[in-house]
């Protein structure tokens, strides 16, 4: 039964962000063309109900922004039935559908983020891959889509307003990371944390510290959509976006080396999960911003 709020009598909806795509899939129909399909998912959180999942099937002579616009009505209205509020924001991470999509979603008075912070659809899209499309007639082997970004940019140093007083490279034990939605946090980007063996597995990332602009610079990383950390060379990069590279520092080889170790043991043995923090001091017992982060295959 879905909770009332005591004030309006009305049931309290769901609120989540979505994640969409609108692409081609490794199957030729009977009419010999590719099959296209839309699939949208809720952006879970740490704590919370089961994403809304929704996908249907576009003839390949109908993709236009008509088509996707009536089909995100479609999925809208299949949200609120479910009792989803409409999204904030709907995170795409094509490139090459990004035009239609927003065409389709301005239409509908969505707000439409290029980004690869789509953790989910990922996940699905790799599910779908394994489970559904090779037991399909028409079904063509190989890789489900090229990689969201084939050319890498150049990094770029961070905005001045993201640069904090100092910086430091730590980890959190996961089991510890488990209560993350339950701490202070002003901004955050949690994420939810699948079962593992070992709750004692040092989740790697970075904190960001800043005594007077804490607040402002929590906000200015949330809008930079973070994605993953990774190291290159002896630099620390921050990925985020649909495609920005951001260089955070450079570092001597020994920590160069001992970061890249933690971060490549998170991704075998945590699912690639990271984490970003932002506070006022080390000793500050609160988040001015606090984002879980994932290095998944598909990067």
């Amino acid at each position: 039964m879905m909770p009332i709020n005591p004030d309006s009598n009305q049931p309290i909806q769901k609120k989540a962000d979505w994640e969409l795509d609108f692409y081609s899939r490794p199957i030729i129909e009977p009419n010999g063309k590719k099959r296209w399909e839309l699939l949208i998912s809720s952006t879970p959180e740490a704590a919370g109900p089961d994403p809304f999942r929704w996908e249907k099937r576009c003839p390949a002579e109908e993709v236009n922004s008509i088509w996707l616009s009536n089909a995100l009505t479609e999925a809208l209205s299949e949200a609120s039935n479910q009792g989803w509020a409409p999204p904030s924001k709907l995170r795409c991470w094509r490139s090459a559908m990004r035009t239609m999509v927003k065409k389709a979603a301005s239409q509908l008075g969505l707000e439409v983020v290029a980004s690869r912070r789509t953790y989910a659809l990922f996940e699905w899209l790799a599910e779908r891959e394994t489970d559904i499309y090779p037991k399909e007639e028409g079904y063509m082997s190989g890789p489900l889509a090229p990689g969201p970004t084939p050319i890498l940019n150049q990094p770029t140093p961070l905005p001045e307003a993201i640069r904090g007083d100092a910086w430091t490279i730590a980890s959190i034990p996961l089991g510890v990371m488990r209560d993350a939605q339950d701490w202070p946090i002003e901004f955050s980007g949690l994420l939810p944390i699948g079962a593992f063996e070992d709750e004692s597995i040092a989740i790697p990332g970075l904190r960001l510290f800043s005594k007077t602009r804490s607040f402002a610079l929590a906000g200015w990383l949330g809008s930079l959509e973070p994605v993953r950390l990774v190291i290159e060379g002896n630099q620390l990069l921050l990925e985020a976006g649909e495609d920005d590279r951001w260089l955070v520092t450079d570092m001597n080889s020994e920590a160069a080396k001992s970061t890249s170790v933690n971060l490549l043991n998170s991704k075998k043995s945590a699912g690639g999960l990271q984490f970003i923090s932002v506070q006022a001091t080390p000793e500050e017992q609160k988040f001015s911003g606090f984002w879980m982060l994932r290095d998944l295959n598909v990067f």
